[in-house]
Formats: C-alpha cells, structure tokens, sequence
C-alpha cells in the first residue's frame, strides 16, 4: 500500500512544543502545510502558554492540526514527549515554534532516509536570520556519518529544527526527550539515538533558524552549557574516570558556547582534553578528526588573545601537537594579540 493510501497513518509526524509563540507560530506552522509531501500530522504540545498561542492555533484550518494543550508548564523535554506519545507517522520531524522550512524540506529528508537504510536520524543545514541579517551555518560540509560522530564527542552541530528520525528509532527512547538534560535535551536524544542508526546530514539549509532574543538558545546559554556537559560527561566517563564532568564543561564552555578560556592554563587544558579524545576516538575518521580538532583549538586560542586574556607566548606553550601554526596563520595570530593588548591597556585595573 502507498502513503497515500494510509490517510489514518501520517508518513510523518511533526512534533513541536510551544510556549508562549503566538508571534511566530503561525508562520512556522504555515511552512509546514506549504511542504511538497502533504502526508503529515502536526502535534504542537502546548506546555501551558501564558499568551494567546492557543487561539492562534484554534484558527489554523486544517485537519493535519493536533493540539494538546497542558495545565501547567514541565518545559520542552516534557512537552515534545507528550506530542511523541500520539504521534503515529512513520517518520518523526523536529522542529521548533519559530524556525521555518524550506518547501521542500520532507521531500528531500525521506529521499535521503529511504537512500541510506543505516541512518536512524538525518539533519540539515540551516540558515540563521534575525530580521533581514542573515548567518551561515557553522558547519556547512559536515555530512559524513562518521564525522558527525566525531564532533558529537566535542559539541552538537545538529539544529533539533532539521531532524527527521525513523519513528521506530524515536520510539525505542524512554523516555523520547529526558528533563533531567533540559536545554541540551536534544543533544541527549541525538546521543541516545545513535544505538538505534547512525546520523546523517543534508549539505543544504532546509531550515531558517529564528533568531531573537527570546530564543531558548539565547535566554538559558548557561543552563545549555551545563546540560551539555552533562551529555558529554556520559561519553567521556571511561576515558577521564572522575574528571569526566570538568572535562566536560570545558568543552561545552569553549568549545560548544564558544566562550574564550580564562587563563592559558584553560587554553592547555583543552588541547589536553582534545589531545586524548583524538588518540581515543580520532579513529572514527581519522583525517577529520585531526584537522577539525585543530580549527576548533585555534579558534579557542584566538578567542582568548583577542579577549586579552593571554599573549601569543602563552599561546605557543600551550598549543598541542595536533593543532600547528599552519591551521591558522600568524597574521590572524597577530592581529589577534593586538586586539587582547588593547584591551588589556583600556580595561580599568583591579
């Protein structure tokens, strides 16, 4: 029997959680009945909006429509595992209140799923807006299975707005998103689902992320960077025994937030971290794994020189033997440690 045939079975299920979007919703939800695959439920959890989200979506005319309202707000772990309990396609889309999708998006995540029957999840790149500014994505070639699994040992480079997963794999999780991981809940399910499927990504922005200043990624940064560190704890327990959650954090600080290290001492103590993943793990995709280990080791290093918190000596010493000069350049090393002194010299002193 084809899709279109089994009207009371969805192809996909999209599961969203909402709070408080009444501003966007409609359009993200509008991007999704525009898709070029029309066999699709949509579940929006409502996690107890304080706003009129709910009688936004009381006038969206369209069958494909499921709501669930909650009495109270449990966040968006609890609301996403709400929608997944009644979801019932065969496919299971994530995606967010106010991140919008290409028309073509379902088309091309089901071609690519039905192409490569190993692959439990499959992601895209996205293109990030905030009014009419528009920003890459970070990490546009990164498609390779085993390269994903790489950089999932140091940060989450998957937006939860372009995943597509196997429902079997999705429904294998108990539960489907953990509270307990709250705002790297994602992170979490992307980790857990890998025993179900390896994961995959499209090297085309089928989504535009919402920026704006009531984004979850832009109001809880330092809850994210502890859940974070939490998942990454979990992987790196049999390699760093009882520094696994400090190793953890400094990589979900400065490698996955992006914040520059404290001190040169921080700065070595990454490349150390970096160093033994990659003697551990680099195996997974060896030529990747050593170029990718030294762009993100610079670009901690500059981060910290250009913040003026260590000089380029102090760079030197602490750069690891995987990380040469070459990968970044001395005249952005320069610049750089110009940028840090000026800092230093108009910061007031102590």
């Amino acid at each position: 029997m084809s899709r279109s045939e089994t009207p009371s079975c969805p192809t996909i299920s999209v599961v969203m959680a909402a709070y408080n979007g009444s501003a966007f919703i409609r359009e993200t939800i509008e991007g999704v009945l525009a898709q070029s695959v029309a066999d699709f439920e949509i579940i929006v959890a409502d996690d107890a909006s304080k706003d009129d989200t709910l009688a936004v979506l009381a006038t969206i005319d369209d069958p494909r429509l499921r709501v669930l309202p909650a009495e109270r707000n449990g966040g968006p772990a609890v609301a996403r595992t709400r929608a997944m309990a009644v979801a019932r396609g065969r496919f299971i889309v994530g995606l967010d209140q106010d991140d919008l999708c290409s028309p073509d998006r379902f088309e091309k995540q089901l071609a690519y799923l039905d192409a490569h029957a190993d692959v439990a999840l499959v992601a895209s790149t996205i293109e990030m807006f905030e009014g009419d500014r528009i920003r890459r994505d970070p990490y546009p070639d990164l498609v390779d299975p085993s390269e994903i699994d790489w950089m999932m040992l140091l940060i989450n480079p998957l937006a939860w707005s372009t995943t597509m997963m196997r429902a079997e794999a999705a429904r294998a999780l108990d539960p489907f998103e953990r509270d307990e991981m709250r705002f790297a809940e994602d992170f979490d399910l992307y980790t857990r689902i890998r025993a179900h499927g390896r994961i995959g990504r499209i090297a085309e922005p089928l989504v535009r992320y919402r920026l704006h200043a009531g984004g979850a990624s832009q109001a809880y940064e330092e809850g994210m960077i502890q859940s974070a560190g939490k998942v990454l704890a979990q992987r790196y327990a049999p390699l760093f025994g009882s520094d696994a959650m400090d190793s953890a954090l400094l990589m979900s600080r400065h490698a996955g937030a992006s914040y520059a290290p404290a001190d040169a001492p921080t700065l070595a103590r990454c490349g150390t971290i970096i160093a033994r993943l990659l003697e551990a793990h680099g195996a997974i995709a060896p030529a990747f794994a050593r170029s990718s280990s030294a762009a993100l080791w610079w670009r901690m290093a500059r981060s910290g020189l250009r913040a003026g918190r260590y000089g380029v000596g102090d760079v030197a010493r602490a750069r690891p033997d995987f990380a040469p000069l070459a990968a970044t350049g001395k005249r952005a090393i320069a610049r750089d440690a110009a940028i840090g002194a000026a800092r230093r010299l108009l910061s007031p002193r102590s």
